[in-house]
């Protein structure tokens, strides 16, 4: 109960610079959370996803992985269902490549979306704070200025004390919302290698089939 009070005093001797810091906190919060859940979910269904569609390349059902990726809302469903619509109409390694490329691109923005907002709002809660703290210490040299000289010092100290609380708390939301924009950005560009990895793992496979085709369509012609 007595933190719950320092803090709440804290957060009143800063001023109204305060309310916008704790605005920007809240709404970098409620990304990190929504952008940590979605990335978690997309790492898991692409495991389970590839975990389904691995045997069936390697069998070569080809048909089944097309109608089986045509519903799938995992993204590596979808960059092997591209891979796998060209490769129906051309055996060349180069052109699934490039299909299944085009896969990946796509689902980028998806797995980066909001995150470049984090940056923004730490150094957006920096900003106010320093704002704050300026404005502050503007109030308290002007009420020193038609203070009574025996109480100059104590009141200036105890402005500028207040002052500082925005930088404070400014500081305070940039740093975690700072590092939670790393954390997400690692695990975005995880999940972007593993997508490469596992598209390349199919590639490979669908490749090696669609030569086997186009060699035996030679050898009839000839």
């Amino acid at each position: 109960m007595e933190f719950i009070n320092v803090v709440l005093r804290f957060f009143q001797d800063g001023g109204p610079f305060m309310y916008p810091i704790a605005i920007a906190l809240a709404v970098g919060l409620t990304i990190v959370l929504e952008r940590w859940l979605f990335l978690t979910s997309a790492k898991v269904s692409n495991r389970k996803e590839f975990d389904r569609l691995l045997p069936l390349l390697r069998q070569q059902k080809f048909t089944e992985v097309r109608q089986h990726t045509s519903a799938s809302k995992a993204p590596i469903g979808r960059i092997v269902g591209a891979g796998v619509a060209r490769m129906a109409r051309t055996p060349r390694r180069d052109e699934i490549e490039s299909a299944m490329e085009e896969g990946v691109l796509e689902t980028l923005p998806r797995l980066e979306k909001r995150t470049q907002y984090l940056a923004t709002l730490a150094n957006v809660a920096t900003l106010l704070g320093l704002l704050g703290t300026i404005i502050g210490l503007i109030a308290a040299f002007t009420a020193v200025a038609n203070a009574d000289p025996t109480e100059k010092a104590t009141l200036l100290s105890q402005s500028i004390s207040v002052a500082m609380n925005t930088t404070a708390f400014g500081l305070m939301a940039a740093i975690p919302l700072l590092l939670a924009h790393s954390m997400l950005q690692t695990k975005t560009m995880e999940i972007v290698d593993s997508l490469e990895m596992a598209g390349v793992k199919c590639l490979n496979l669908m490749a090696s089939d669609s030569n086997v085709r186009s060699g035996s369509r030679s050898a009839d012609k000839a």
